[in-house]
C-alpha cells in the first residue's frame, strides 16, 4: 500500500509506494537536471528570482519521472504551490515520487500499478484542491474538471497540454462549445512535437520494446501505425536498425510522405500478415483489432506508443486466446485456439514508459521548458485570454530552441539590417 510522506496541506498528504526510496530518487532527478540545462538552469535561475509564479496552485496530471520532476521543482522555485498525480497507471518511477513528495511547495499522489480507481481518485485529489493552472498529459484532468467538477473549472485561469490525444479532447471541447478556460496545446509547439515526439518517442519505443524482449530488429518486419511526428520517429529508428518497415495510415498525404520517404504503404489487414512487431501510434482506437490478429504470424509482438491503452484492441486479444500468460517482465503471451501465439507488451499502455524510462531528458528539456513558459504566459495573461486551444506563442517556441541552442554551446547566424530591409521589401 502506498505511504504517506510529509505534513497535510488541504486534507490529504502525499501518497507514494515507499517513502525511503527519496535518496535514490533524488540521484535520478539529479542525473536529469544535469541533461535538462534549459529547464534546470536558464528557466529556474530566472524563476528564482523573479517568483512569476508566486502563489499560484498548479494542478499537474503528468508521467511522475525523473524529468518531470525537474518541471515541477523549477514551477516550485518560481513560487508555485504542485500538485502532482500520474498520468498512467504504470509509469511512475516510484523512487522520483517518494524524492518530490519531500519537497518544499510539492504535493504527489502517484505510484505504479495503481488500480483504475487508485488512478482517478489522485488526478480527483488534484481537481478538488481548485487549482489555478492546470497541466495534463492525455486530457483526463481537464475532461475530470469539465464533467464532474464544472464550477472548479469556471476558477481555473489556464492551462497546458502535452499530449496530441489530449490536445484532440480540447479540441474537441472547444467546437462544442464547452470549454470553460483557454488552454495551450503544448503537444503543438515546434521545439515539442518536431523533437520530443520524433526523436524523444522514436527512441524511447524501441528501448522498451528492446528491455522487455531483447529482440533482434535486425531483418524483422516492423510495422507502424501511423505516420504523424511519432510514426516518423519510430519507423526511422527502426530502419535504422536494420528492420524493414511498413507504414500504415489513414490519411492519404501521411501515406505519401512515408512513400517519398522509402516505407512500404498498406493497409493494416495486409500489413497484419506480414509484421513481426507491430506498433500503433495514432491516438485513435481498435487501430489493431480481431481481424488482424486473425492473421497475424505465430510469434508477433504488440506494442504501443500512444497515450491510453485502446490502440491495440486488448478485449478481442482475451477473448480470443484459450490460454495466456506472462512469459517475462511486461509481455503475455495469449495462446489463440490454432496455437499460434500472440505477444502483447506493457499491457498495451505506453511501451516507453511502462518497460523503459519514456524520452531522453535531453528532449523532455525542449517540451518542459515550454510547460514552464506557458504556464507563466497564462499567469500574465490572466483574465485576457478567451475559453480556447491556442498555439504556445512564437516568441515561447522560438526563445526555447534558443536556449537550447546555447546550452549546447551552438551560435548561429542574425539577419543584418540590410538583409531584414530587403525580406520586408517583399512583404505585401
Amino acid at each position: 500500500m502506498p505511504g504517506h510522506v510529509g505534513g497535510v496541506r488541504g486534507t490529504v498528504a502525499s501518497r507514494v509506494k515507499d517513502p525511503a526510496l527519496a535518496e535514490k530518487g533524488m540521484l535520478q532527478i539529479e542525473w536529469a537536471e544535469m541533461h535538462m540545462p534549459v529547464v534546470a538552469k536558464f528557466i529556474r535561475e530566472r524563476f528564482v528570482r523573479e517568483k512569476p509564479l508566486q502563489g499560484v496552485r498548479v494542478g499537474a496530471v503528468l508521467h511522475v519521472t525523473k524529468e518531470t520532476a525537474t518541471l515541477v521543482r523549477t514551477l516550485a522555485a518560481g513560487g508555485a504551490e504542485v500538485r502532482l498525480a500520474a498520468s498512467n497507471p504504470l509509469s511512475t518511477q516510484d523512487d522520483v515520487a517518494a524524492a518530490l513528495a519531500r519537497e518544499e511547495n510539492i504535493e504527489v499522489c502517484a505510484w505504479r500499478g495503481m488500480n483504475e480507481e487508485e488512478y482517478f481518485s489522485c488526478i480527483r485529489w488534484v481537481a478538488e484542491w481548485r487549482p489555478n493552472i492546470v497541466i495534463d498529459d492525455g486530457g483526463d484532468l481537464h475532461a475530470m474538471l469539465h464533467k464532474e467538477y464544472p464550477e472548479i473549472a469556471d476558477g481555473v485561469w489556464g492551462g497546458t497540454e502535452e499530449t496530441t490525444t489530449g490536445v484532440i479532447r480540447l479540441r474537441a471541447m472547444e467546437k462544442d462549445g464547452v470549454l470553460k478556460y483557454p488552454a495551450i496545446a503544448v503537444n503543438d509547439a515546434r521545439t515539442k512535437m518536431m523533437f520530443d515526439n520524433r526523436y524523444g518517442t522514436g527512441q524511447s519505443t524501441i528501448d522498451g520494446i528492446l528491455r522487455a524482449t531483447n529482440i533482434l530488429f535486425a531483418g524483422k518486419v516492423v510495422v507502424v501505425a501511423g505516420y504523424g511526428w511519432v510514426g516518423r520517429g519510430i519507423a526511422l529508428r527502426a530502419r535504422g536498425m536494420g528492420a524493414r518497415v511498413i507504414v500504415t495510415e489513414v490519411d492519404p498525404i501521411k501515406a505519401l510522405e512515408a512513400v517519398m520517404d522509402g516505407f512500404d504503404v498498406m493497409s493494416m489487414k495486409e500489413a497484419a500478415r506480414y509484421g513481426d512487431v507491430f506498433i500503433t501510434a495514432t491516438g485513435n482506437k481498435k487501430v489493431i483489432r480481431r481481424e488482424h490478429i486473425e492473421v497475424m504470424k505465430d510469434g508477433a509482438i504488440l506494442a504501443n506508443a500512444g497515450h491510453f491503452n485502446v490502440e491495440i484492441w486488448v478485449p478481442d486479444l482475451e477473448e480470443m486466446a484459450v490460454a495466456k500468460r506472462e512469459v517475462r517482465p511486461y509481455v503475455t503471451e495469449y495462446r489463440l485456439a490454432d496455437g499460434r501465439r500472440i505477444y502483447l507488451l506493457a499491457e498495451g499502455r505506453l511501451v516507453n514508459l511502462v518497460a523503459a524510462e519514456g524520452h531522453p531528458s535531453e528532449v523532455m528539456d525542449m517540451s518542459f521548458a515550454n510547460q514552464a513558459l506557458a504556464a507563466e504566459y497564462l499567469v500574465r495573461n490572466r483574465g485576457k485570454l478567451e475559453p480556447k486551444v491556442y498555439v504556445v506563442p512564437r516568441e515561447i517556441d522560438e526563445e526555447v530552441a534558443r536556449l537550447k541552442l546555447k546550452a549546447m554551446g551552438i551560435s548561429i547566424d542574425e539577419l543584418t539590417g540590410e538583409q531584414k530591409e530587403y525580406l520586408s521589401s517583399w512583404q505585401l
